[in-house]
């Protein structure tokens, strides 16, 4: 509880209600980039033309891809499919090798010892990750 300027007591803050991380729309432009690139590729052989699938893959990978976290659950969607994970579930989180700890990868760890890779979550996602869980998570920057 904390006391606010008029003297009363307000209630302590509401954890954030949501928390999507997914990768950063500007990859989409690396789409019709790569598609104006490949275009003399795409015309000098038959089946050439089949090169155009990866712009569309990027694409569809670029809008499909993410973490959703909520104060009930975590939910993670792939390219197909996609997997809901209860908190209770989630023991702990591993980050993953990395030439810089900024780019590590993060997963969470289940309770039956296996790994969720938490797609488009960073290390410097971990506190607000952390505020979604209500305290569920520890935060890392916090701990000294």
């Amino acid at each position: 509880m904390t006391r606010c300027d008029d003297g009363g007591v307000s209630a302590p803050p509401e954890p954030p209600p949501r928390a999507v991380f997914r990768v950063s729309p500007l990859v989409v432009l690396v789409a019709p980039a790569f598609a104006i690139c490949a275009t003399p590729v795409a015309f000098a052989a038959p089946f050439l033309w089949l090169i155009y699938l990866v712009p569309i893959g990027i694409v569809v990978w670029t809008l499909r891809v993410r973490t959703v976290a909520d104060p009930d659950s975590l939910a993670v969607r792939r390219i197909v499919g996609g997997r809901r994970v209860p908190w209770n579930e989630i023991t702990s989180v591993r980050l993953g090798r990395a030439r810089t700890p900024a780019a590590a990868r993060v997963s969470a760890v289940l309770s039956d010892g296996s790994e969720l890779p938490l797609p488009a979550v960073h290390v410097r996602d971990l506190p607000r990750l952390s505020a979604v869980s209500g305290g569920r998570l520890p935060d890392p920057s916090t701990s000294g």
